[in-house]
Order: structure tokens, then C-alpha cells, then sequence
């Protein structure tokens, strides 16, 4: 019998399995699907204080993401990055001394911070002059971080395992009874079914929260979800520079502008209700042009249909506080925990990437009663890949140790693996060391690798989660790496 069953593998599940595993705890993480498939891959990939979020008075939320950006900041640097994101005034919409008032609370909030502070800036100068309309004259520009989603959920579930856990993806848990004591989980993948004991049960299953919950206790469980769809549109780069744009809408909304995969521009997120099934959820028409406009209301060039080169959607399980719009349910997280009857099973409701730490901590602490376990650790602990104190100064240090590395593959490899590039890339000398190419920098060495140390198991896997290559290759060279992935699977 193991103590902690985690049924999810998105950031939520992946990080209570790491730090249940540092404290101790025998812990086994079982996904229905690849690790971060669905809402955490689906993401606009920030890790942030949620300026808007000011609005809603949640000042809890606000406070702990901006202290918790920090902490991942040093944890994981070659995932996550600073960025400066750019606010212009616009007429009509939310005033200047609004603005400023707000971001100025922003910036103390998080107390002391290791990023610059907002500053005014003159939308009539390069390099905003000929990228928003004329109306726009002034904003301002603060800061908060970029991330890899997806790998910030596979490092963690890495790290859980290298712990001690032991995780399952494409593994399904089908039935949960409870025996006073223990859940009896039945779990079922490729190769059959099997029973697995718990003490205890962490609930982390999304937008598949509310279902999990009534499989363990009963139909009369109530539900406690309500179900958003945020979708995201791809374009070719709209604008020179590293910054991001974030632009206010009519409906009270923002969509953000920001530098994606070098070469396209990721425009999003909607606000949409959902009732459908989340592993099928697809961005409509009517967001598409939402997103097109809401971008378009700001850029000195409008942005066209035939521009969207890609788009992705994903459900938001959000905690039900009866809010009457989507845009201002709480982002923030919550808990049910039933224990009256036994065993206990702990459902987790919202929470996002910045607060996935800390709301593994809150989730082992509601559960300490009933599980004896260490203390936290997570706080100065790096994820894998994460060891180092500058990004910049390991980015040399690896370049004069793979000379023979073109820059380009060099920056992505030392972003996506950290101080693990050379777990990737062994006694490699040269790229014919690497193996088969597939097309651009993707090498079987790496395949192997993602295969070997990262759950990875389908080129979809690859390709859209634990790297975002779909949007460089060629169909042909897609269908290269599903067909040796398939093979050697």
C-alpha cells in the first residue's frame, strides 16, 4: 500500500507528487493522457502576478503569484525568463491614473523583487511607433516572466520520480472505492488493469475534477467547477523586440501580444463557457475573429484570417463562486477535503502555473493530518535542468563546450534541458553523433532522450508539449518523427 495517490498529471498533480515525494510520502501520479495535455499546456504560458486580477480585490492571489515568481524564477531559469510587458493608455478605456495606481501596487505587492519596475514609456518612439496606431501616445511597461508550461509540468514530474514516485502517464483511474483506511483504485492502461491502495487520495484531475469526486463518493456529491475556454492564436511576428503588448478590450477584458518561438507572435486568451468534453476542446470561429479584432484594435496593421498559422484551446477548471461573468470568477485555488468517512480524499479546484508550488504545499498541508510526512523543501529547491545562477553565464559555458553546436540548436537545447544538455547530448562530438535528423535541430539523440528521462511517448508529445518543433517542421518531417516514435514505442 502506498500513502498518496495523485490522480492528474497537469501542474497541479505533478506538483503535489514532487513535493509529497521529497517529504517522504510512497506517492504514485497516474494520467489519463501525456503529462500536461490538456489546461497546462493550453496556457498563455506566463508565470505572473495577474495584473487584472487587482480588479477582482484578490489581493491574496496577487501577492503570493508575485512571491512565488520569484521563487521559480531561481528554480527554473532556462525555462523561465523575464519579460517586459507594454500597457498603452487608451482612451475609453481604463484612465491613465488607474493604471499607473494599479501597477505601482503591483510592483509593491511582491515585496522585493529581482525584476525592474514599471516606468512610463512614449508609444510615438521606436520600437512602438510603427507598430500601434496613431491614436496611441503613451503606456506603461512593467515586468513578469515567460515560461515553458508544458516542461515546467514534465521537469516536475521528473523530479517527482527522481524522488521516489513513481508516475504513470496514459493511465487511467477507472474505479475508486473507499475501505475505511485505504481507497482501492483501479487503474487501467495499454497493457490491463490493476488495483493500487492508498492512504490517501489528491484529487487533481481539471476540468474532470467534479467527476473523479462523484466516482469516489456518490452521486450526491455536488459539484464545485465551472468550465472557461481560453483559446490562443499563432501568428507570423507582428512587431520587432523582445516585450509583449497587453491590450484592453471593450468588454473589460485584456489580450496579450507576445514573442513566441522566435519567429510568430501568440495572441490570447478568450473567456468563453464550456459544457462539452475537455479533452475535445477546439478554439470556434467567433474567437478567432475575437482575437483578430481585440489585437487588430491596437496594431497599426490589421491581422487576417490566413495569418493564424496554428491555435490551441484549453478548459479552466475554475472554482464555482457564482461570479456572473467568466472574465471575474476567482483564479485563485481551493480545497475539498472529505475525510468523515474514512480515508481521505483531497479534490483541488483552480489554482494556475505561478501558484503550482505553493499549492502543493497547502495541499500536503490539509493532508498532514492523515499522513505522517517532512517538512516543505520546495522553496530553495531548482527543478532538473534548473542548477545555475545565470542563464546567460551557463549559456557560454555550454557554448565552449559544444563548440560544434550551431547557435541556434545551442540556445534552444540550453533552454528546454539547463544543466542536463549534456545528459542529451552524451559523447557527442558532432551533429552525425546525434543520429538521425528529422529536419531543423531535431536529432534522435534527443528523441531518445525525451523518450528515456521525460515520459515522452508519441510525437505529439514532442512536437507540441515538451517542445513547441511542431510550429518549425514540415509535415514531412512531422510524420518522420511519428513514425520512429511509433516504432521504437
Amino acid at each position: 500500500m502506498i500513502d498518496l495517490l495523485v490522480v492528474g498529471g497537469g501542474i497541479n498533480g505533478a506538483g503535489i507528487a514532487r513535493d509529497a515525494a521529497g517529504r517522504g510520502l510512497q506517492v504514485t501520479l497516474c494520467e489519463k493522457d501525456d503529462l500536461a495535455s490538456h489546461t497546462s499546456s493550453a496556457s498563455t504560458k506566463l508565470i505572473h502576478g495577474g495584473l487584472r486580477y487587482l480588479e477582482q480585490f484578490e489581493f491574496r492571489l496577487v501577492r503570493e503569484s508575485l512571491r512565488e515568481r520569484e521563487v521559480l524564477l531561481a528554480a527554473a531559469p532556462h525555462i523561465i525568463w523575464p519579460l517586459r510587458f507594454v500597457l498603452p493608455v487608451d482612451e475609453g478605456m481604463r484612465p491613465a491614473w488607474m493604471l499607473r495606481l494599479g501597477l505601482a501596487l503591483y510592483d509593491q505587492l511582491g515585496g522585493r523583487s529581482s525584476l525592474p519596475g514599471t516606468r512610463p514609456v512614449d508609444l510615438r518612439q521606436p520600437p512602438h511607433r510603427t507598430v500601434l496606431d496613431d491614436r496611441l501616445k503613451r503606456g506603461f511597461e512593467y515586468s513578469d516572466c515567460w515560461v515553458e508550461d508544458a516542461r515546467l509540468v514534465a521537469l516536475a514530474a521528473v523530479d517527482a520520480r527522481e524522488r521516489g514516485a513513481n508516475v504513470l502517464t496514459r493511465t487511467e483511474c477507472i474505479g475508486l472505492e473507499r475501505r475505511g483506511d485505504r481507497w482501492r483504485a483501479r487503474l487501467r492502461n495499454a497493457e490491463g488493469e490493476w488495483i493500487v491502495e492508498a492512504r490517501a487520495l489528491a484529487n487533481a484531475a481539471g476540468p474532470w475534477v467534479d467527476r473523479l469526486a462523484k466516482m469516489a463518493l456518490g452521486s450526491g456529491t455536488p459539484a464545485r467547477l465551472r468550465l472557461v475556454k481560453g483559446s490562443h492564436i499563432i501568428v507570423p511576428r507582428q512587431y520587432p523586440g523582445d516585450h509583449a503588448y497587453i491590450f484592453q478590450q471593450g468588454d473589460g477584458r485584456i489580450v496579450f501580444a507576445i514573442p513566441y518561438e522566435r519567429d510568430f507572435t501568440l495572441i490570447g486568451t478568450t473567456d468563453t463557457p464550456f459544457d462539452g468534453d475537455p479533452g475535445s476542446v477546439a478554439i470556434s470561429d467567433e474567437e478567432r475573429a475575437y482575437l483578430r479584432e481585440a489585437a487588430g484594435r491596437y496594431f497599426r496593421k490589421p491581422i487576417t484570417a490566413d495569418q493564424i498559422v496554428h491555435s490551441y484551446s484549453g478548459v479552466r477548471p475554475l472554482y464555482e463562486d457564482n461570479s456572473a461573468r467568466n472574465s471575474t470568477v476567482t483564479r485563485d485555488y481551493a480545497f475539498e477535503l472529505d475525510a468523515d468517512g474514512g480515508a481521505p480524499i483531497l479534490s483541488v479546484y483552480g489554482g494556475k502555473l505561478t501558484t503550482f508550488r505553493k499549492l502543493a504545499e497547502h495541499a500536503l498541508a490539509r493532508l498532514s493530518a492523515h499522513l505522517p510526512m517532512g517538512g516543505e523543501w520546495t522553496r530553495e529547491a531548482p527543478l532538473p535542468g534548473g542548477e545555475m545562477d545565470d542563464f546567460a553565464q551557463f549559456l557560454g559555458q555550454a557554448a565552449s563546450c559544444y563548440p560544434w553546436l550551431p547557435d541556434t540548436m545551442l540556445v534552444r537545447l540550453a533552454r528546454a534541458y539547463g544543466t542536463r544538455i549534456g545528459a542529451l547530448l552524451g559523447d557527442a562530438g558532432s551533429l552525425e553523433d546525434l543520429g538521425e535528423c528529422f529536419g531543423g535541430d531535431l536529432y534522435e539523440a534527443e528523441l531518445r532522450y525525451l523518450m528515456r528521462e521525460e515520459f515522452a511517448r508519441d510525437s505529439e508529445d514532442v512536437l507540441w508539449r515538451r517542445s513547441k518543433l511542431g510550429l518549425h517542421l514540415p509535415a514531412a518531417s512531422r510524420e518522420r518523427v511519428r513514425a520512429w516514435m511509433s516504432d521504437k514505442g
